[in-house]
This record gives structure tokens, sequence and C-alpha cells, in this order.
């Protein structure tokens, strides 16, 4: 939920974003600027596109990080984390890790007000070092920057909270440090951000990450100065309000996200485009038709009123909790032969099927929703054992705002499926993603890189055993 406090009064509540685990990303560029050898040498290891080319302004690659989750000593499987570098501040610019996140409407960081053990484990911003910042209350106006009372903002993020002070400043997609004048920059806009002077433990001590960057539409933010694209599709006249998502299967091929359009070189298939279903409430959310497996329909979608929320800070497909017990049984899988290791990745399994409004199916397979660790059942009375692989799925409570048949299109889709979110069309597009060759030796090292934290072993993981 989002709060804003103002000294001497009640609390003021606002409508709740969609709480989602969070995601992460870094670096890559492409720009059209006219001052190409510049930009160049403000980012040696960004790819520039050529003057007037159609595409994106910046493409981002995506740091990775996996978080085991364990249960009686034995990790059963991982959290999945994206994020990626945003630059704050002039003349001297501050870097920030942030994960892209549809299913949120506004920017925080930490602030360097922040003393705590988890503010102290990330990057945290600074104000009196940017010539650009401008402290402000919650409707915007400017206020002393000595001010001893300020109006703070209280944000839900998932199973975390952030309580900050709000702040004008500038922000770039790429390091502007040095430039003459980055507010001429179709990477950089002004915006309101939230100096976060306190973050809950869980989940901010666990992940690298030092902020959430949200991409929701418009109306999820409190202001429209909140939200970044609305800031960035204003104020730099792109010729697509879009922004494209792509994730990689392998952790040696960075994902990444890209502002300004979308990237044909990550796309196998044309985009077919689905309308958002209740823009004014500020999701990426669609229309859901059914949903199928292996040509069972689910009753809860029989009405056609079952809706889905494309999400870029969820790491599991989100199924509502009433439907979760039907599908996980549809979608587990007996293994014969009682083996000692097994990634259920690999394993056969029946498809998921998405239609959403305009005729669009969305298939996710096996090698998608799968947990990969096995579940091996004991019976207490024979000794006999059956290995099984289950789908990993996250029970979604339904509420005021989406209602009780909500489900969330997370990191499995998004990984079989390029996604453009069409700013200007309201409109969400999908293709099956191509996924590009790994690196080689003799691949350009200026490239932008990556970085995979906490990558699991990779041989196959035995299953976890239960008695019945």
């Amino acid at each position: 939920e989002v709060h804003f406090v103002r000294p001497g009064t009640e609390t003021h509540r606002k409508r709740p974003p969609f709480a989602c685990p969070p995601r992460f990303y870094s670096v890559m560029i492409a720009t059209r600027s006219s001052s190409m050898l510049a930009l160049l040498a403000l980012l040696p290891a960004a790819r520039a596109l050529v003057h007037g080319t159609p595409g994106p302004i910046v493409t981002i690659p995506l740091d990775k990080q996996y978080v085991p989750v364990v249960r009686k000593n034995k990790t059963v499987s991982y959290k999945t984390a994206y994020f990626g570098k945003v630059h704050l501040g002039f003349p001297q610019q501050q870097a920030f890790t942030v994960v892209f996140d549809t299913g949120s409407g506004h920017l925080f960081l930490p602030s360097s007000r922040c003393e705590t053990e988890t503010c102290l484990k990330h990057r945290r911003y600074n104000r009196t070092q940017s010539e650009t910042a401008q402290d402000i209350n919650h409707e915007g106006h400017v206020v002393p920057a000595n001010a001893r009372v300020r109006d703070q903002v209280n944000i839900a993020y998932g199973t975390g909270e952030v309580t900050g002070e709000f702040v004008r400043e500038t922000l770039c997609l790429f390091d502007h440090t040095g430039a003459a004048n980055p507010q001429d920059s179709k990477a950089c806009v002004p915006m309101r951000v939230i100096t976060a002077t306190e973050l809950t433990k869980e989940p901010f001590n666990t992940f690298e990450f030092d902020g959430v960057l949200g991409l929701g539409l418009e109306s999820l933010a409190v202001d429209p100065e909140f939200s970044f694209f609305s800031q960035l599709s204003k104020m730099n006249h792109l010729s697509q309000d879009r922004f494209g998502y792509f994730l990689s299967r392998t952790d040696e091929v960075a994902s990444e996200i890209s502002f300004g359009g979308h990237d044909v070189r990550r796309m196998a298939s044309d985009l077919e485009w689905v309308p958002v279903h209740k823009p004014e409430l500020g999701f990426w959310q669609l229309q859901v038709r059914s949903v199928s497996v292996a040509g069972e329909a689910l009753p809860l979608c029989d009405d056609g009123d079952c809706v889905a929320i494309a999400d870029t800070g969820t790491s599991l497909i989100g199924a509502p909790r009433q439907a979760t017990q039907r599908l996980h049984w549809l979608l587990a899988r007996k293994v014969p032969d009682d083996p000692a290791e097994i990634d259920c990745r690999t394993f056969p399994g029946p498809d998921l099927i998405f239609e959403l409004a305009n005729g669009v199916n969305i298939t996710v397979g096996p090698e998608d929703y799968s947990r990969a660790t096995a579940m091996r059942v004991v019976q207490n009375k024979t000794g006999t054992a059956q290995v099984i692989c289950r789908a990993s799925l996250l029970p979604v409570d339904g509420d005021e705002v989406l209602g009780p048949k909500a489900w969330i299109l997370g990191e499995p889709v998004l990984r079989k499926y390029y996604t453009a979110y069409d700013w200007r069309h309201q409109q969400v597009g999908f293709a099956l993603a191509k996924q590009p060759p790994a690196p080689t030796a003799d691949d350009d090292a200026s490239s932008p890189g990556h970085a995979v934290i906490g990558a699991p072993p990779t041989e196959p993981p035995t299953p976890t055993v239960v008695v019945v």
C-alpha cells in the first residue's frame, strides 16, 4: 500500500500497487544523439545506433541474482531477480541498480540519511552532491533543504516496506557525468524520487539491488511526475513510446530491457498485441478468456472475467488461490524408475495455455513452469517411493482493485515471450523470444557485460523426500 504522511495530519491512503516479489537488471546503450563520439567517450561499453535508425534509444543488459529458498536445511528452489543501472544527479552522477518493475509506479532509492544495517548494504543517494536536486513535499512543492520536518511516504513491496521522503531529480539511463547539458539527452528526465529513510530487512537485506523503478502505467503513480516512463514519453518526444523486455534462458547471455522501442533482434516472431484492460488501474492488465491444461479449461475463467498482469517484478506465474490446488494437480507428473537426481524442467509435461483478448494464446511448457527440484513421496507403511515433478506457482489473493481472478504473467512467461509495452496505445505485445548464442572469446570485449550472482550448482538436484 501507499501511505502519505504530512506532519500534524492523519495518514493519507492511496490505492495499493500490486505487491510482488522483486527482480533486477544492468546496462548496455544505444543512442541516436548527434554527438555520438562524446556519448561513447562517456560510456565506453556502449553500442550506438546509427542516427535516424528506428529502435530503442537505450538497451540495458540485466544482471541476475539467485537467492535460495531453504526448507529443513535443503535448498528446494531459488528466487531470481534482475536489475540494472540508472544514474541520478549532476554534475557527478550517482549510479544505482534498480529493479525495472511493471507492477509498481514509483522510483525509490536508499537515502544517505538512512544509517540502518539494511541501507548500509546498498548504495545510497546523497542529494547534497547534486546541483539538480530539489527537496519537495508530496504535492511537489519545493521545501527548504534544511527543513527539520518532511512529508513521508510508506510503500509496500511484496514482503517488504519502504519509508521515505521526496526529491525532484534528473535520472539518466546511462552515465552523463561530464556532459554539458544532460537535460537535452533523450535518455534523461526530471522526475520525483522517493529517498528511503527506512527499509525492512526482508527482502532488502537479501537482494543486492539498490531500489525499484516502477514502470506501471501513469495512474499507478500518485502523481504523473513520479512515473519515469510518463516523463520520458512527455519530455523526449520518443518516436515509439514503448519499452521491451527480454529474459535469457542461460546465464551466459544477458537479459535486457530496451527503452524507446522494442528490439527486433530478440524476437523470433511478430508481435501480437493485446489491449490493456482497465488502464485507469495503472497495471499492464490483460483480459483472459480461458486458462487450460492439456485441453482441460479451468472453470474459474469460464465467464471470461479473469485478468492477467504482465509483471517483470515477479519470479513465478501467479494463480488465483482458489485455482492453485487444481492447477498443481493438472501440472504434476509422475517420474518412473525413482531417479536419484532429476531436473524437472527437462521432464515432459502438459502445456499451460492462456487465451487472451484479440485471440492471442500464450503457451508455457514444463521447462518454464516447473520447480527444478522434484519431490520423492515415500509411503510410511510400505516404504515404496514415487518421484513427482511439480509446478512452481505463486498463490494470488484477490483484492478490491484486481478482483478474485487475477493471474500474474511473471518470469516463466516473460522468458518464453519477448514483451513490448506500448505506452501511447496502452497495449502489450507478445513475440516468441529469440535466444542469442552464448558469447565466445572472439566477441567484442567492449560490449557491455552482466553479472550473475549466487548461481546454483549445474548438476541436477536430488528430490526432496516427503514421508506420508
